[in-house]
């Protein structure tokens, strides 16, 4: 037994002393017969200073890789990690508000090839206008005040040249993603009546007195202030209407606060009559809605090549710009030059009024007894480029939009240059104008389904980018 154990032991530190022997021998040796331990120890130190370790031998190749490119500058959005949202439901209105303008300022540029298919000449700030959308869509909440007695309220009116007022509402009315039935929740309150239907129910005719018009919206808004606590917090600062009616900016004058502090979006958008704020108010589009089950029914027009017309015009003279327009270019003066009052019966039986925008290059939109006119739609959805006759009117949309892209806008005082300032656009501009416009249709158009930036979600966006831009920051 202890001879074995002896034996074995013995055998152990043999072979313990040949491992370190063997380990001895691998260090010690030199790289070749005539180069020193010394000198090559030191050449490894070198070349560890001055060159990369060798890439791995899995995936080491015959010749060295290239060299890697520098980083590409995060000039995109798409080039920078994706930032995580908040959860805006756990928000406070006003915070998120707050939070909401922050991002809008600091909004990242569009990338070019935007799956929303933007098109960026359209817009002063394409980038702001993406980022206040978006938001829109994932924080904005409205509560609809169910107050008021029918047809002045909950009845919209979808036919007519003052249908965008009862369209917004009828499709506000049927959202599911806007609309809040909680109104803590809310980040905008609406005043769900009708401009057109308040004339037609209180109006006298031939009276010429706006006065009770503007009491009954006052006294409607007295009562929900005694009723609910929503419009003291803000003096109606969050509170909106939407009224297409040349008289709506009167009807709200009686309420001092409606007037002041409330949003209005208005079709006659009149800068100088100091109703209409700019910056806080909303230049409504008037739409001519003929058949509100299709309400996209005529669009499109003639390309460039078969639009032989200059300038096109045809309408009722009233109003102070009008009978001028009609003075310098009606009657058949210039045959470029297609100005009428109403269209005559031996022109409308060769060519009626919506062939004669398709056909024109250039669609006339006088102001009529206000500054507002439902041509420019017209224009825009015959694929005509408009132009604007309407001096202290703002332009629909123009928080965001920016209208010398696709309109020409002419003081009242050059009317009698209009013909040499339309042929003063070259060709050139003129295709791209013509471009825009076919562009820019898709933000102008209703639909019984609301799309993605079509006209009732441009018209939400901007009552919202109004709020959102009048919010008071933290400091």
């Amino acid at each position: 037994m202890i001879s074995a154990s002896c034996c074995r032991a013995a055998a152990l530190a043999s072979l313990l002393a040949a491992a370190a022997a063997t380990a001895f021998l691998t260090f010690s040796l030199p790289l070749s017969p005539s180069v020193s331990t010394t000198k090559h120890t030191a050449e490894l130190l070198s070349a560890a200073s001055s060159t990369p370790p060798p890439p791995h031998p899995t995936l080491a190749t015959a010749s060295p890789p290239p060299p890697s490119p520098p980083p590409a500058e995060p000039a995109t959005s798409a080039a920078r990690p994706r930032k995580r949202e908040p959860s805006y439901w756990r928000m406070a209105p006003e915070e998120a508000l707050r939070y909401a303008k922050k991002e809008i300022m600091a909004a990242e540029p569009v990338v070019a090839d935007d799956p929303d298919d933007l098109y960026a000449p359209l817009f002063k700030n394409v980038s702001q206008f993406k980022r206040s959308y978006q938001l829109m869509e994932r924080i904005l909440k409205v509560y609809i005040y169910q107050d008021g007695r029918r047809p002045i309220f909950h009845t919209p009116p979808l036919s007519g040249i003052y249908a965008s007022e009862g369209w917004f509402m009828k499709l506000l009315e049927e959202s599911r993603p806007f609309v809040v039935a909680d109104a803590a929740k809310a980040h905008l309150f609406y005043l769900p009546y009708s401009s057109q239907n308040l004339r037609l129910s209180l109006y006298v005719p031939d009276s010429h007195n706006l006065r009770p018009l503007a009491v009954y919206l006052r006294d409607f808004v007295k009562g929900l202030a005694a009723k609910y606590p929503f419009w003291n917090r803000t003096r109606g600062a969050d509170h909106f209407l939407v009224a297409c009616h040349d008289w709506g900016p009167y009807t709200t004058t009686a309420h001092r606060d409606l007037s002041r502090n409330s949003i209005k979006a208005l079709c006659n958008a009149d800068s100088s009559e100091g109703i209409f704020t700019p910056g806080k108010d909303v230049s409504l589009p008037e739409t001519t809605i003929r058949t509100p089950k299709r309400p996209l029914r005529y669009l499109g027009g003639h390309p460039i090549s078969r639009r032989h017309i200059l300038a096109f015009f045809a309408g009722n003279v009233h109003g102070r710009v009008r009978p001028v327009l009609l003075q310098h270019w009606g009657k058949g003066q210039d045959e470029d030059m297609r100005v009428y009052a109403l269209l005559p019966g031996r022109v409308s039986r060769t060519m009626n009024y919506i062939e004669h925008m398709k056909n024109s290059r250039f669609c006339l939109c006088p102001m009529g007894y206000e500054v507002n006119s439902p041509r420019i739609v017209e224009a825009l959805y015959y694929e005509c480029v408009p132009v604007i006759i309407a001096d202290n009117f703002v332009l629909p949309f123009s928080d965001v939009f920016d209208w010398s892209a696709f309109s020409v806008v002419v003081a009242e005082k050059d009317i009698p240059d209009l013909k040499r300032i339309l042929q003063g656009i070259s060709l050139r501009k003129y295709v791209a104008m013509h471009d825009c416009v076919k562009r820019l249709q898709r933000h102008f158009l209703w639909h019984a389904r609301p799309l993605r930036y079509d006209l009732f979600h441009m018209i939400l966006h901007s009552i919202w980018l109004s709020r959102v831009n009048h919010v008071q920051l933290d400091n």
